[in-house]
Parts: C-alpha cells; structure tokens; sequence
C-alpha cells in the first residue's frame, strides 16, 4: 500500500461543515470583545439613567424636607451630674419632618415634640440638591414654628411655621403600594441634615401589636434616630409613611424600620390641622384580635378577625343589639378580617352616620345599622366657644376661655373652678409660650389668672424682657411654664 493511500479520504460534506465551525470560532474570536464592551455600554447606560433619576429625585424632595429642633424639659438619663436619681432637666432634641401644605404646615411624630417648649424648624435652601456645593454651605434658616395639634396614639404631630409658601409633598396612595418597591428615607439622623437612604418595601403592612388599631410599613432602607418624623418617598416623589421608629439591639440601623402609612397621615393631618386633635367617630364597642386559643376558649366561630370584647352601656351598638363576643364578618360590606382594617374604617366615618355590622354569634350571621357617634370631648365644646377676636391673647397667641359655672360643668377634672382654658393657638404670638390646647392657665407670678381682661391686663403691664412664670394644669397636674417677655 501505497502512503498515500493511507490517509484517511475527507469528503466535501464534512469539509464544509469543518469550514462552517473554523469561520464561526473566528468570527467569536474577532467580535466577541466588542459584545462584551458593547453589553457594558448597555449595563454602564441604565446605571447612569437610574443614578439620573435618583438625583431628579432628591433635587424634587429634599426642599420639602425639614429638621426640627426642639427644647424643653424632660428626665435626665440615670446616673447623669454624679445623681442616680431621677431628674428633670433643659433638654434638646431634633427631629425631622415635611412639608405637607404650601402654607406652612408640617408633619412630623408627636414624640419629637413631646415636652417642647420651644419648636424651631430649620428649613433647606432652594439650592438643597445633594451636591457638594450644597452640603458643605452654612446658610441656613431658622424660623418658629407652633404646635398646631398632635396624637400620641398614632405618634403624628402637626407644626406650623409662616414663612411663606412653602415645596409641599404628595401623600402617596396606600393601597397602590407593593412589596419590594423602592423607597427612599428623608431626614436629619444624628442631627445631620439632608441625609437620603434607600431601600425597599419590605412588608405593605406589619401589625407589631395584635390589640392595637396601627399598622406600619416595614422598610430595609436605613432609619436612625433623628430620621424621625421625616418622609418615606417613593419613585414617584411621594410620600409612602412618616418614619417612626426602628427595631435595633443596637440603637442604630439593623434593616428593620417602620413607617406611619399615607392613608393614616391623610386623615391625622386633616384633624389635627382641624381640631388639634383626633376626631374618632364609634359605635361604643371595644374590639381585639382573634387567637386560637381565644377562639378554642370562647368557642368562636372563626381561629382569625375581629371579636366584641365591649359594648359601652347607652351606646348606639347597645340599643342596636351587638353583643360581647359577637365576631365582626363584615363592616360596610367590607371584610373584617384585621383589627387595623376596622379600627381605620371608622377614623373615616363621621357622626351621625350609620355603618352596616354583620358578626357571626354561634352558627347565627346576624346584620346591624348602627348609628355612629363620637366620644363626648369636652375641650371641643369649649373650643366652639371660643370668638377669634374677643377671646385672642395676642401676646401668647392663643384663644382662651374664661371658667365659670358652665364651662367648669363642661370641662372635667379641674382643680379649681377658675382659670383660663386655651381654647387654641393663633399666628403673631409675641414671644413663643409653649401652651398646648387644653391647657389651664392659673396664675401668672402668683397672682390668680380668673378673667382674659385680668390676663391681657397682668401682661401689659409687664415691661419688656420681664420674666413670667405660668401655672397651668396639663392633663390633671400642675406646672410652671416660664419664658421672657420680648424686647420691642
């Protein structure tokens, strides 16, 4: 045999195929660097829109966002001067918040301005944008601010500053928001301003105590104390919750921060701007969420929901026939299934309408109209009273209310039947005098407050820079609220 006819014959099929893969390996070899370089360009192009769209963000939000700086009096920590018992000392706090309403008002919690006797707002530059250059100027300005109203039951609080129209923020809508959207944490954490974090949603609506009517948004973006009371923004440039507080081992951020929702502030803001407090409209029953082991004990006939644990003597519930121990099925045909999705139902209602009950009592599903009234607040008849000219102070800037037999009737838990009772807070104080609405004014250096003539007289006669000492009743105690009257 001949060498050549040794090697193995290649047939032109297979040659071609063999030619087919060789120019495809080449092509690769040749083009792939550029389709790797041009998947980067791709990849380095959306980072690039996405950073674009989070400083577009920032720039829109952050000449809403406010610092709120906060003075009075409070417990001194343990063991603080050398003394291991308790003391009331000056303390300083600062917190955030927003701007909810052009004209000045601005949410924040009810704990940052808890005590307060003297609530400054320090608020951004139009130049508040994120940059260096913004960061590092010192121009800033400061201006008072008046506690409008605020619930410790929610923690929500409003302020009010007048320094012309301010950037207000949209409150998001509630329902529309998801798990897993990115959201973005305003505020001022350890005193620094204009700080911004991101993170996402991650729970819509966490109950952290199964008796209580709250729910919160949980977020993972980081919340540190002094990011109180400051905005949770969505993409959209809108507000999603108040941030409140966080869960930490700690005392900083661990990834598990809570939010006061939208739907919630909504209401709060409207009530609190109106009355200075929470207008609750009820039917006199009390709720609580169903356990499976109240449910095996009480033999309930649902393991989940919502129970009747009180129905008030005299109330609408009463008369209509609702029972303890009744399980809520529906209410205004809505499912009862949450305890939080009831109790925010009727922060909806106002008085006098009716709401459509049906519970389940046993094997028996039995349906209710009842009237919905609100809790006698005695403050609120008294505040009706008041005329915005007649009953001004315009050098505390507040409404009062004289005492007499008739208000003292209205107004329970009076220490004495005398005094002025602030009705409420006006604009243009002369100096900045922490009163609260609800509170009395008793003596003003120790001589007894019974007349608004007595109390505008006793001030006018004052000279400048004297100082004043109020005794007031706040929430059945007395105390001494003492400022300097201002120099002309």
């Amino acid at each position: 045999m001949s060498e050549s006819s040794s090697r193995p014959m290649i047939s032109p099929r297979l040659a071609l195929r063999l030619f087919r893969a060789l120019s495809s390996a080449l092509f690769l070899l040749v083009h792939l660097p550029a389709a790797n370089g041009q998947a980067q360009d791709h990849s380095t192009d959306a980072l690039r829109k996405f950073n674009e769209s989070v400083d577009a963000l920032i720039r829109r939000v952050s000449p809403s966002v406010v610092q709120i700086l906060v003075t009075g009096y409070g417990p001194l920590e343990e063991g603080e001067h050398g003394n291991t018992n308790t003391l009331i000392g000056r303390q300083r706090a600062i917190g955030s918040g927003f701007v909810i309403d052009p004209s000045g008002y601005i949410v924040t919690n009810a704990h940052v301005v808890k005590g307060a006797q003297r609530v400054q707002v320090v608020l951004p530059s139009a130049s508040a944008d994120g940059s260096v250059d913004a960061a590092l100027s010192t121009r800033t300005t400061i201006v008072p601010a008046r506690i409008v109203g605020a619930s410790s039951e929610i923690d929500l609080a409003v302020i009010k500053v007048d320094a012309g129209t301010l950037p207000a923020l949209p409150l998001a809508s509630y329902r529309k928001l998801g798990q897993g959207e990115i959201v973005f944490a305003f505020g001022s954490p350890g005193g620094l301003r204009n700080t911004v974090t991101m993170g996402v949603v991650s729970a819509v609506a966490r109950q952290t105590d199964l008796d209580s009517p709250m729910v919160y948004i949980q977020t993972d973006a980081p919340i540190n104390p002094g990011n109180s009371g400051g905005p949770l923004v969505t993409v959209n440039g809108e507000v999603a919750g108040v941030n409140t507080f966080i869960l930490s081992q700690s005392g900083g951020n661990e990834g598990l921060g809570f939010a006061i929702p939208s739907g919630v502030v909504n209401v709060a803001f409207q009530q609190l701007r109106k009355f200075g407090h929470l207008h609750r409209a009820e039917i006199g029953i009390g709720i609580q969420t169903i356990t499976p082991s109240m449910a095996a004990a009480l033999m309930l006939p649902r393991t989940y929901g919502v129970v009747v644990s009180d129905v008030l003597p005299g109330s609408p519930a009463e008369a209509a026939g609702v029972e303890i121990g009744d399980v809520l099925a529906s209410v205004d045909g809505k499912a009862a299934d949450s305890l939080p999705l009831v109790a925010f139902h009727f922060y909806l209602l106002e008085t006098g309408d009716k709401v459509h009950l049906e519970v389940l009592r046993g094997k028996d599903r039995l349906v209710f109209n009842v009237s919905v009234m609100e809790p006698p607040r005695d403050m609120d008849q008294v505040t009706g009273l008041a005329d915005p000219e007649k009953n001004l102070v315009p050098t505390l800037g507040i409404l009062g209310v004289e005492i007499d037999k008739k208000i003292a009737s209205m107004a329970a838990d009076l220490r004495d039947p005398f005094g002025i009772i602030v009705a409420a807070r006006s604009a243009g104080a002369g100096v900045e005098v922490p009163l609260n609405a609800g509170d009395v004014i008793r003596m003003l250096n120790g001589q007894p407050m019974t007349t608004l003539d007595r109390l505008r007289g006793a001030l006018k006669a004052l000279p400048p820079g004297a100082p004043v000492a109020l005794q007031i009743q706040r929430d059945q105690k007395l105390l001494f609220v003492s400022f300097t009257l201002d120099q002309p």
